[in-house]
């Protein structure tokens, strides 16, 4: 292991340095600005290397109209998927957190504790780095999002709050049982 003393044949250039690199650039900025929550948002999801830099495009789907509406369209849910699966640092979780909130009465959050309480077994972490992987991922969540509507019709639940009933029922139910990651 290389110790201080002992880098003197070691040259750094501030090109070398390319961690997060469209929020190290802004946040580079931050001595100058007034700190919100959001700016204190992002650079917790910088250090943690959680910070997801959503394209344009996928922002502009995330806002059409077809997400608002209260029906579940099949393929423009593929296609949002798709776009946010591919982006670095989302996964299926996230991706599935993401679509709750633009809808919750179409899309539920898939994680290890409602899938635990849903399933009996546990939900396993795919990175997604091909489009077969993606659409697997993208069908997975199509067949859960369809298990979590008729459990909530079986036992008169609203889906809107399908996620949460779930999640506090895993922690109820299996508190000492670990979550894997």
């Amino acid at each position: 292991m290389k110790v201080l003393q002992d880098i003197d044949d070691i040259s750094y250039n501030n090109d070398d340095y390319d961690y997060q690199p469209l929020l190290t650039i802004k946040l580079d900025q931050a001595h100058s600005q007034t700190f919100t929550q959001e700016l204190i948002n992002e650079i917790v999801l910088w250090k943690i290397n959680r910070y997801a830099q959503i394209n344009p495009e996928t922002l502009e789907s995330l806002n059409s109209e077809v997400l608002k509406n209260n029906i579940l369209d099949t393929e423009f849910t593929r296609h949002i998927l798709k776009a946010l699966l591919k982006t670095p640092g989302i996964r299926l979780p996230m991706a599935s957190t993401i679509l709750r909130f633009r809808n919750p009465n179409v899309y539920q959050i898939i994680d290890q504790r409602a899938y635990r309480i849903l399933y009996g077994s546990e939900l396993r972490s795919t990175d997604p780095r091909n489009d077969k992987v993606i659409d697997q991922q993208i069908l997975h969540y199509l067949n859960y999002l369809e298990k979590l509507r008729i459990t909530a019709g079986e036992r008169s639940w609203s889906f809107s709050e399908m996620d949460r009933i779930l999640y506090m029922l895993d922690l109820k139910h299996n508190k000492n049982i670990p979550i894997k990651t």
